[in-house]
C-alpha cells in the first residue's frame, strides 16, 4: 500500500496566509490521525466502508483522477510556481529546453510504448504466428520499468539544468528532535489543516484505496479497519519527529499499479530508497528536486490520474453512471470530495426512494384514481 501526503493539509500550508508552522502541520495531522484511528478501532469505518453506495466511491475516484489529470496537462503546457497550489495557466511552456514540451510529450509517447493502455500480459502457452509475437513482445515491453526511467531522467536532467547544486549538497541526515507543539499550534493546525483533512482522508485515503484495491487485486481482501488503523498510527508517531503528515492513497495506488507495481516489494524498495536518500543527503535533497522538470512530473501524474479514473468504468447501468457523474461533477467543480460525496448520497437515496412502496403507495393510487376518472369520462 502506497504512502502519500494528506492533500488538504500541503494545500493549506503552503497557499493560506499567514503559511502554516511546522508545528501547526504535525498538529493537522495528529488530529487527522486520530481521528482515523479511533473510526478504525472501533470498527465504524469498515461499517462505513460496506454501506457506502459504490457509484458514490466510484464518483470520488473519477473526481480525484481527473483532478490529477486536468493538473498534469497543466504542467506540462505551462510553467509554474510552486508558491501557490493552483498551477499556473498564464506562462505557456516553450516547446524546447530542458523541461520543454518537446520532452514532456516524447516522455509521454515512452511510457505508451512501454506501458500501453496498463494492461496485464498474462502468462500463457507459447502461441504461433503474429498473436505469439505480438504476446512475447507486450511481455517484455511489460517487463521495462518505464516510469523508473523516466524518473532518472528527469534526476539527470536536475543536474545538468544547474551543475552548481552538486556543490549544495550536503552529507548525513537531518537532525531528529521532538517537536513542540504549543495550545494554539494545535489550535490553528486543527481548523485550517484537519477539519477540511479528515473527510478526504476517509473517502480517498480509506474507502476509495480499499475499494480501488479490491479492483486492482480481487484477490486479496483489503481491509478498511487495518488501512484506517495504519494511517492512524504512522502519522501519531512520525508528525511528532516533524514527519509530513502522510496516507494511504488511491491516487498512489493507481500509479503504482500502473506503472508495473504489482506487490508489497515494490512499496518496500521505494521506502528503501528514500530512506537511503534521507539519510545519505538529508534536507540537501531538496535542493536538486527543485531543479527537476516540472513536464516529467506532469507526465508521471498525468499517467496516475488516468488510471485512476479508470477505476469507474464498471458502473453498468444508468442509475449508477448517473449518481457517479453527479457526485464526479460537484466534487470537481466545488474542489471538495467531501461536497461531492455529500450530494451524491442524497442522490442515490432519493434515486432508491422511487422504487420503496410507500413511495409507489402515494403516487399509484393518484394515477389508478386518474385512469378510473379518465375511464368514466370517456365512457
Amino acid at each position: 500500500m502506497p504512502v502519500q501526503p494528506m492533500k488538504s493539509i500541503a494545500a493549506v500550508a503552503v497557499s493560506e496566509i499567514p503559511h502554516l508552522t511546522v508545528p501547526q502541520i504535525a498538529a493537522a495531522g495528529i488530529c487527522t490521525a486520530g481521528t482515523l484511528f479511533f473510526l478504525g478501532a472501533t470498527g465504524l469505518m469498515s461499517f462505513f466502508y460496506h454501506f457506502i453506495p459504490l457509484p458514490v466511491v466510484r464518483g470520488v475516484q473519477l473526481s480525484q483522477g481527473l483532478a490529477f489529470a486536468f493538473t498534469a496537462i497543466k504542467y506540462i503546457r505551462y510553467d509554474q510556481d510552486f508558491n501557490t497550489t493552483k498551477a499556473s495557466t498564464t506562462n505557456p511552456r516553450p516547446w524546447l529546453g530542458l523541461d520543454g514540451r518537446i520532452l514532456a510529450l516524447a516522455s509521454i509517447s515512452f511510457l505508451i510504448l512501454v506501458t500501453g493502455s496498463g494492461e496485464v500480459v498474462e502468462d500463457e502457452e507459447e502461441e504461433e504466428g503474429r498473436d505469439g509475437r505480438v504476446r512475447r513482445r507486450l511481455r517484455t515491453l511489460s517487463a521495462i520499468p518505464a516510469a523508473l526511467i523516466v524518473f532518472l531522467l528527469g534526476l539527470i536532467l536536475c543536474f545538468v539544468r544547474d551543475p552548481s547544486i552538486i556543490h549544495d549538497i550536503k552529507f548525513g541526515p537531518s537532525k531528529i528532535h521532538i517537536l513542540k507543539i504549543t495550545w494554539e499550534d494545535w489550535k490553528s493546525g486543527f481548523l485550517r489543516g484537519a477539519i477540511p483533512q479528515i473527510p478526504l482522508s476517509v473517502l480517498n485515503s480509506v474507502i476509495a484505496v480499499c475499494k480501488l484495491s479490491a479492483d486492482l487485486f480481487p484477490e486479496r481482501e483489503v481491509s478498511a479497519t487495518r488501512v484506517s488503523v495504519s494511517v492512524g498510527l504512522m502519522n501519531l508517531v512520525g508528525c511528532w519527529f516533524g514527519a509530513m503528515p502522510c496516507c494511504h492513497g488511491a491516487g498512489g495506488l493507481a500509479g503504482q499499479y500502473r506503472f508495473g507495481g504489482r506487490s508489497g516489494a515494490s512499496v518496500a524498495f521505494l521506502g528503501l530508497g528514500k530512506l537511503v536518500l534521507g539519510l545519505v543527503f538529508g534536507s540537501s535533497f531538496v535542493r536538486i528536486l527543485s531543479q527537476f522538470p516540472i513536464g516529467i512530473l506532469g507526465v508521471l501524474l498525468l499517467f496516475a490520474g488516468i488510471e485512476l479514473a479508470m477505476a469507474s468504468r464498471d458502473m453498468n447501468s444508468k442509475e449508477e453512471s448517473f449518481v457517479m457523474l453527479v457526485c464526479a461533477a460537484v466534487s470537481l467543480t466545488g474542489s471538495s470530495a467531501a461536497l461531492g460525496f455529500g450530494c451524491g448520497i442524497v442522490l442515490f437515496l432519493l434515486l432508491k426512494l422511487r422504487h420503496l412502496d410507500c413511495f409507489d403507495s402515494c403516487f399509484g393510487r393518484s394515477n389508478s384514481r386518474s385512469n378510473i376518472d379518465g375511464t368514466s369520462l370517456n365512457l
